[in-house]
């Protein structure tokens, strides 16, 4: 098996944290896939598996004030950011109980809380916001960093180059984290880049710009605390390239005939959390009881959640008009009688 570029595990309780965040998110996509194939989650579904070395490294640097934007393969992001494997399986069955009241599902999951601002669909569609959201922290004199999260598919569409110089032309404090898995769907980055070097891309924009390796958690986490903190101190923009890989197809719709079974088996090696797992023992800091141990509370965290989903109940008919039109439309057209509850619920955020 392969292992981590940098064998040292230097703070035993801090590792196992962050094995135990991957291990999260590794069950519950494990279990949507689950739920998906029993009908109990409909619509598209895009899993994190494989790549579960970026979110939680990356995580692990931000602040709560900090805003976060991800892509449509978001599960991962916002279980880490903090909100509940409840409320996003309750969302993936369109339950009222969910981050988004099940208006959104596996795509869209949001949540003001944690200032967790997608789930956003369109490919490269949520490079703009986290420009603006850092342009509003700016103006505000605020000292946040907004970090987004994006696939190297999106390096394809004018956003992302539109992005990446308004945030070097105004030096806005935002950390673009690119998780390039080497497959915009079934288009090999080859395929559709002439120049592969992502990280040299954003370097063109005057943006300080690094790979790093999207397998080692470490390595990431390292990474993005150095970034985090440069954008933080008034840095201006910084660029990730996060190298990983994506061990399941594009979605549940894919038949995956891109790619040889030999090369994702070549990566499976490098399973992130097998890696910091191998690491820890080879240096005496994961007994099997604690390894034990943090399955058994992974697991139970992950079948409550699975209980709750499935208690929870669809929106009401009568609901279904509730933020879609404001109080103020409602009010002018003389009907108030949903005006009570307009924006005062969950989907607020």
């Amino acid at each position: 098996m392969s292992t981590l570029k940098n064998q040292a595990v230097p703070d035993a309780e801090h590792a196992l944290h962050l094995l135990r965040q991957m291990l999260r998110v590794r069950r519950l996509e494990e279990k949507c896939i689950e739920l998906y194939s029993a009908a109990k989650i409909r619509g598209f579904l895009h899993v994190y598996i494989g790549e579960e070395a970026v979110a939680a490294g990356v995580m692990e640097t931000l602040a709560p004030e900090d805003a976060v934007v991800a892509t449509y393969r978001e599960h991962g992001h916002a279980l880490l950011r903090g909100v509940s494997a409840g409320a996003i399986l309750a969302e993936m069955y369109g339950h009222a109980e969910g981050c988004c009241r099940g208006r959104g599902g596996s795509m869209h999951l949001f949540d003001a809380a944690t200032r967790f601002y997608g789930g956003n669909a369109i490919v490269a569609g949520g490079l703009p916001l986290a420009v603006g959201l850092a342009l509003a922290d700016r103006m505000s004199g605020r000292q946040r960093v907004t970090v987004c999260f994006f696939g190297e598919g999106a390096v394809a569409e004018g956003e992302f180059h539109e992005s990446m110089n308004l945030a070097a032309l105004w030096q806005l404090p935002v950390l673009f984290c690119c998780e390039n898995n080497l497959y915009a769907m079934g288009t090999a980055l080859g395929r559709s880049e002439s120049q592969t070097d992502i990280a040299l891309k954003a370097a063109g924009y005057e943006i300080p710009a690094w790979a790093v390796d999207g397998m080692d958690v470490l390595a990431v986490e390292e990474a993005a605390r150095r970034a985090v903190d440069a954008v933080r101190s008034g840095g201006g923009p910084h660029f990730l390239e996060l190298r990983t890989y994506r061990f399941r197809a594009h979605s549940m719709f894919d038949p995956e005939l891109y790619r040889e079974k030999a090369e994702v088996a070549q990566w499976m090696e490098r399973d992130p959390i097998s890696l910091l797992q191998g690491a820890m023992r080879a240096a005496g800091r994961l007994p099997e009881k604690d390894w034990v141990a943090l399955t058994a509370d992974v697991d139970a965290e992950i079948s409550t959640a699975v209980g709750f989903a499935e208690n929870g109940t669809p929106e009401p008919v009568s609901e279904l008009a509730r933020f879609v039109y404001s109080d103020r439309a409602e009010s002018d057209s003389g009907d108030v009688s949903a005006g009570d509850g307009a924006g005062k619920g969950r989907a607020e955020g």
